[in-house]
């Protein structure tokens, strides 16, 4: 349809609905499009490259709109045409400057991936005013949430007797309930992709409805508030990468609802909390990696029985992995669980039109490289405590996670064998033991996990020769160096029967090898044939 706005639309009189996303539309926003979707009730620009700044305009819309305005190179402020839709995607755009406090009416606020920098950005979600507040003016410096919104001069008239009704006869009435019931409708908050830095406020027993809040990659700082435990309906939490300081709220084990917590890449300290494995038992994702937690690997964890992507790589945790990690039942399961990471987040009984599905993503490690998963994140099954202080061995019980997609135990003091029923986690697709203290064989059993496309043995003490099989000899040899007393292919060190036997026996297994992957093949030509045949 671009690169131009189409020049027909200007005669349509009465839009409702208006989708023109993916359209290739490169133009900039033209005056006259406002004012053409007076009437709109959904719009969806999304995906396409318009440019430039929001007009100017005071124009409201007829109807209670949703916009869908992310994915383009929109710049500047959002412009108060915007203001009143309940359902506002603006993400993946160019937009700075303050977010307009009358966006707490919104119940569905995407903001992720701008240029919002300020420190008071999140101050937009006025806090309520409490008596307490209220009782500091004239005393000490006067809350922000009231400060904005009185003179100086005016504080010298609040009277000493009831100052909570001084203070309100001083504000308007509209100002007043827009500071006491702010962002009570919100459902859906993402400001993550931003550069929004100071510390968020302590206030959020106000968002009684909120379900989803997402503050990642930005450079928040100061403890998490208190006050977040008091979000009951909250299902997804994402503070990742930001300078989050202090230990995990305890109030947190309030919020039951809780699928996804992701903390990630902060400055957080103290033990893993045992109240996450006995409150929070509706985790799917539990993902602490990148901070200063120590202490060891509480047992309340294996109450995890949901739990999918468990990740506390890069702290400080020492003691051994409990035994009874077994117990999480879903990692315990073959195949694809009915969980999901998609969420149906409905809104407020006056918008109950709407209803906001979201699809949680993640980023991890994921063999030696930074990955984002979303579409098929409910697939991942994954554990990883890597680059900690883990001692003793790997337990055995580990085994009877046969639906595991990734094992990372890596960088940590492990020691011990690896057990011997390791070829019954068949799921696996990466699995690493490196930079431990690991002795013995490799199990022949680790040679019969089919899918497995990542191994790294490397810097143990292993020893013996490399179970002959067609996934291990496929991997780079670097993955097993640093085992001096390993030997066999893809190693050039031979075991001592090969040298006895010469190098025919070597031979033998690579010309093998070619022979199993024509056999192979040919195994699937038949197989397809047979098929379109049945058809």
């Amino acid at each position: 349809m671009g690169p131009h706005f189409p020049k027909w639309l200007q005669t349509q009189k009465n839009i409702s609905y208006l989708y023109i996303s993916d359209a290739g539309i490169s133009d900039i926003l033209p005056s006259w499009f406002w004012s053409l979707c007076r009437n709109v009730e959904h719009m969806d620009l999304a995906r396409n490259q318009i440019r430039g700044t929001f007009p100017n305009l005071t124009l409201e819309f007829s109807y209670s709109s949703e916009q869908h305005l992310s994915s383009n190179k929109l710049e500047g402020q959002i412009p108060s045409v915007l203001l009143n839709a309940p359902y506002l995607d603006l993400s993946s755009n160019k937009l700075e400057g303050p977010i307009p406090s009358v966006l707490s009416k919104a119940s569905y606020l995407d903001l992720s991936s701008n240029k919002f920098e300020r420190s008071n950005t999140l101050s937009s979600i006025k806090c309520p005013i409490s008596e307490y507040e209220v009782e500091q003016v004239g005393r000490f410096n006067p809350p922000s949430s009231i400060k904005s919104l009185i003179s100086g001069s005016e504080f010298e008239q609040v009277g000493r007797s009831n100052p909570f009704n001084s203070i309100k006869s001083l504000i308007s009435g509209s100002e007043f309930e827009q500071v006491g019931s702010a962002a009570i409708g919100l459902v859906f908050l993402n400001l993550s992709s931003n550069n929004v830095y100071g510390q968020v406020p302590d206030c959020w027993t106000h968002l009684e409805n909120l379900v989803m809040l997402d503050l990642s990659y930005n450079a928040l700082s100061g403890k998490i508030p208190t006050t977040i435990g008091s979000v009951f309906r909250i299902e997804t939490l994402k503070l990742k990468s930001n300078r989050f300081v202090g230990q995990l709220p305890v109030s947190l084990k309030n919020c039951t609802s809780l699928v996804v917590i992701d903390v990630g890449d902060n400055k957080l300290s103290g033990p893993i909390p045992e109240w996450l494995g006995v409150s929070l038992k509706n985790l799917v994702i539990l993902m602490l990696s990148s901070n200063h937690f120590n202490g060891s690997l509480p047992s309340q964890l294996c109450h995890l029985i949901r739990i999918q992507n468990l990740d506390f790589s890069m702290n400080n945790i020492s003691g051994s992995i409990p035994p009874c990690l077994k117990n999480l039942t879903t990692l315990a399961q073959k195949g694809n669980s009915s969980l999901t990471s998609e969420h149906s987040y409905p809104t407020p009984s006056y918008l109950s039109r709407y209803n906001y599905p979201n699809v949680d993503d993640a980023t991890f490690m994921w063999k030696r490289g930074v990955q984002t998963i979303r579409s098929i994140l409910w697939l991942v099954k994954r554990i990883d405590l890597s680059s900690n202080k883990l001692t003793g061995e790997i337990p055995s019980e580990i085994s009877h996670l046969v639906g595991l997609v990734s094992l990372n135990l890596s960088r940590n003091q492990l020691t011990g064998q690896i057990t011997k029923e390791i070829g019954n986690l068949q799921s696996l697709d990466s699995l690493d033991l490196s930079r431990n203290h690991i002795d013995g064989r490799i199990p022949t059993s680790l040679a019969r996990i089919d899918r497995l496309g990542f191994l790294d043995l490397s810097y143990n003490n292993l020893s013996g020769k490399i179970p002959v099989g067609t996934q291990l000899q496929g991997f780079d040899p670097s993955f097993y160096t640093g085992n001096l007393q390993l030997c066999g292919p893809p190693l050039k060190k031979m075991c001592a029967d090969e040298v006895e036997k010469g190098p025919s026996e070597q031979t033998d297994f690579i010309n093998q090898k070619d022979k199993d992957e024509l056999m192979t093949l040919g195994f699937y030509i038949t197989l397809l044939k047979r098929q379109l045949k049945d058809a």
